[in-house]
């Protein structure tokens, strides 16, 4: 896990071989600019050499506060430092803690499908209005139906798949079910389970993990994680939980300045980011990011896991009963 304090840009630009070549490369450090302006011309040069050679490399790297399949380290605020677990700021200005070997894992409700019509449905539909309009001997009155026939599967498919996705007692049931299997599946593990806003988050106990393990990659599946934040956790060798509420759903509106993950150290000293922080602060007074439900398992506590998760249930407040956001 690398969550560095200062960042830089290097563009190296050359005519090689009766083409120009311009590259662009992110640097970065934990000691000063003039480290990771270093870095990034390093980096640079590596690449172009590289490009020029012939290897199908990116010549820019995308702006981006937290890499995942990207690669790149996390490119957030540093807020605060745990041993070796950092907490940062993220793009939208919740907290977020960053363990290298504590596992986390956020098991999200299932969305209703919203793929349209099928094909079939669509066809059936056409062969309807096509029927009418022979029958009518009135192209309009084909068209008419084409289109109503279209609204009307429209509701009647959306309210099927309501149904459907409400079955066996909807999306929160299906998720608590998966997780009662993986716990039932590892009685001599020490699992923390809470709610979130939108899910279910698991916390091992028992041992420390790396982010890579099959093990890990075994549980994401089995627990049906986000295979986005499962790949992001093997990418930047992390993993990471969100311990703020979102600022949206504490009922503000702005967004943080800068809007967008393209975190500098400058930025901290902005009187807007200022001002929203203060603002953000007060308005997630009264929320938590997630609830404590229950503990499963034999297992002994590891030390270091339970002093993050001592950490993480003080800044999500998952002991208190507030609302969670």
């Amino acid at each position: 896990m690398i969550v560095p304090a200062y960042w830089a840009e290097a563009r190296l630009q050359q005519r090689t071989h009766r083409r120009q070549f311009t590259v662009r490369r992110f640097g970065w450090s934990d000691i000063g600019p003039a480290e990771a302006q270093a870095h990034a011309d390093a980096r640079v040069r590596e690449a172009f050499d590289r490009i020029v050679a012939g290897e199908p490399l990116p010549r820019l790297e995308r702006k981006v506060g937290y890499g995942g399949a990207q690669g790149l380290p996390i490119r957030e605020e540093i807020v605060d430092r745990h041993g070796d677990a950092v907490i940062t700021r993220n793009s939208y200005g919740a907290l977020c803690l960053n363990t290298p070997d504590v596992l986390f894992a956020d098991v999200d409700f299932d969305e209703p499908a919203n793929d349209g019509l099928s094909r079939t449905t669509m066809a059936v539909v056409a062969a309807v209005a096509l029927a009418l309009g022979l029958w009518t001997r009135s192209i309009g009155y084909g068209i008419g139906a084409l289109f109503a026939g279209f609204i009307v599967a429209r509701v009647i498919v959306g309210w099927l798949r309501k149904r459907a996705h409400a079955a066996n007692g909807g999306p929160e049931a299906r998720a608590r079910h998966r997780i009662d299997a993986f716990v039932a599946a590892r009685p001599d593990w020490l699992l923390r389970l809470y709610r979130t806003p939108a899910g279910f988050r698991l916390l091992a106990l028992h041992r420390t993990f790396g982010p890579r393990e099959p093990e890990v990659v075994e549980s994401f599946r089995a627990l049906g994680a986000d295979p986005v934040y499962a790949t992001m956790c093997a990418v930047q060798n992390c993993f990471r939980a969100r311990v703020s509420p979102k600022p949206w759903r504490v009922g503000l509106k702005r967004k943080i300045v800068p809007p967008k993950a393209v975190w500098t150290s400058e930025h901290a000293q902005l009187r807007e980011r200022q001002a929203w922080l203060s603002e953000y602060a007060q308005a997630a007074l009264n929320y938590g990011a997630c609830r404590y439900v229950a503990t499963f398992g034999s297992g002994v506590a590891d030390p270091k896991a339970d002093d993050i998760r001592q950490l993480h249930d003080a800044l999500c407040r998952a002991d208190e009963d507030l609302p969670i956001a």
